[in-house]
């Protein structure tokens, strides 16, 4: 059988071949630290499971729900005037996606056409490149570099490249480099997109993991932004639900409804004890999520200032549950090392090629395990005698 030639757009799935080699020590007993998926490991609150509960014990909670409900909409609005401080949010504004992976995998779908330019970090989160190129679309890669702190430069887009664009797509806090944007940098972005008539959409999936007392915010903080953006919201990392898949996208409501009139052709909406779970978290207590932050930057110190005890000089991240590691001297192929990290010290981690062009020549760790294990993991490393 010949298979659809989209297939061949997307390259070998890197986490499967990681998996796979897992499966495999483990069944030999050996010992494992798993610092790949972003999973968080903390448990989710019990107001979020409660709501869950209580509404699959209804039988009419087990139908279609072919829409959003009112009550979630007014609860995601309501949230972002009290989390971000963004007021006039309306329901036409939001419509809930299975998770932000899902939103952007479809996103060029409903925004661009053959041959259309979108703007993409490199390196990116894998799903960034795979969005543009199931809606046909060419990406173009504007870089993050060490020089800029991994941060985007619009000054380095060229203006024939930026007057072709139809939409550039940011992620700030960022996978997998850990950077962490600014208000300044922010204003910059949506100038430019208004400049040259680009659509601007921004993945906000870590603005509660952020470090050193700086505090994470909207894209629609920025005056003019609503009028260029989107904004793809999710409750995953926050509020640990990331195998319930909730996530929302937000903003201009044209956007809004041409994702919406997608979305009516492939699925009949998110299961409705799901969206209670989402409502009692948009609406609850927020101090686990401060709490949670806090025990993210521990685990950061721990693996980052653990790494470069033993000789590894790891930078430390900005934000994000994410560590962006620059491979060992001497060390050019992310994913053969990431191999031989797994065999012969049992640490897991995922290699900087599968991000994008730019993603050779690092590693990146998922800060999912506690203080004491990632510590553990840090001695697994020096003993292996990779580090020298």
């Amino acid at each position: 059988m010949e298979f659809s030639k989209r297939l061949e757009l997307f390259g070998p799935e890197i986490f499967a071949a990681l998996n796979d080699r897992k499966v495999a020590l483990e069944a030999e007993g050996r010992t494992l630290y798993n610092l790949s998926v972003g999973t968080p490991d903390f448990p989710t609150p019990p107001h979020i499971k409660q709501a869950l509960v209580e509404a699959a014990a209804k039988d009419e909670n087990w139908k279609y729900s072919l829409r959003d409900l009112p009550e979630l909409l007014d609860a995601v609005c309501g949230y972002y005037v009290r989390r971000f401080g963004v007021e006039g949010l309306a329901r036409e504004n939001v419509m809930s996606f299975a998770g932000s992976q899902d939103g952007i995998g479809h996103l060029g779908l409903a925004l661009c056409n053959d041959g259309d330019t979108v703007l993409l970090p490199d390196p990116c989160y894998p799903v960034f490149m795979t969005g543009a190129r199931l809606g046909g679309a060419q990406p173009w890669f504007y870089k993050l570099t060490k020089e800029n702190r991994f941060l985007p430069d619009v000054s380095s887009i060229p203006a024939e490249v930026a007057k072709k664009a139809k939409f550039m797509l940011v992620s700030l806090p960022a996978n997998p480099v850990g950077s962490v944007g600014t208000p300044e940098l922010y204003r910059e972005i949506v100038d430019f997109c208004r400049t040259n008539d680009i659509f601007l959409v921004h993945d906000n999936a870590y603005s509660d993991i952020i470090f050193d007392g700086v505090k994470g915010g909207s894209i629609f903080n920025i005056p003019g932004a609503r009028e260029v953006a989107v904004e793809f919201f999710s409750l995953s990392k926050s509020f640990n639900v990331t195998g319930a898949r909730i996530s929302f996208l937000v903003g201009r409501p044209d956007v809004v409804a041409a994702c919406k009139k997608l979305r009516t052709q492939i699925d009949f909406g998110m299961f409705l004890p799901i969206q209670y779970a989402a409502i009692a978290a948009l609406t609850g207590p927020l101090d686990m999520v401060q709490r949670q932050c806090a025990d993210y930057q521990a685990r950061r110190d721990a693996l980052c200032g653990g790494l470069r005890s033993i000789g590894w000089d790891v930078p430390d991240s900005h934000g994000s549950m994410f560590v962006w590691a620059p491979l060992p001297e001497g060390r050019t192929d992310s994913m053969a090392f990431c191999m031989e990290l797994i065999d012969k010290a049992g640490v897991i981690c995922t290699p900087g090629a599968s991000f994008g062009p730019s993603g050779e020549g690092y590693v990146r760790f998922a800060l999912t395990l506690p203080v004491e294990r990632i510590a553990q993991a840090v001695q697994a490393i020096a003993d292996s005698g990779l580090i020298h």
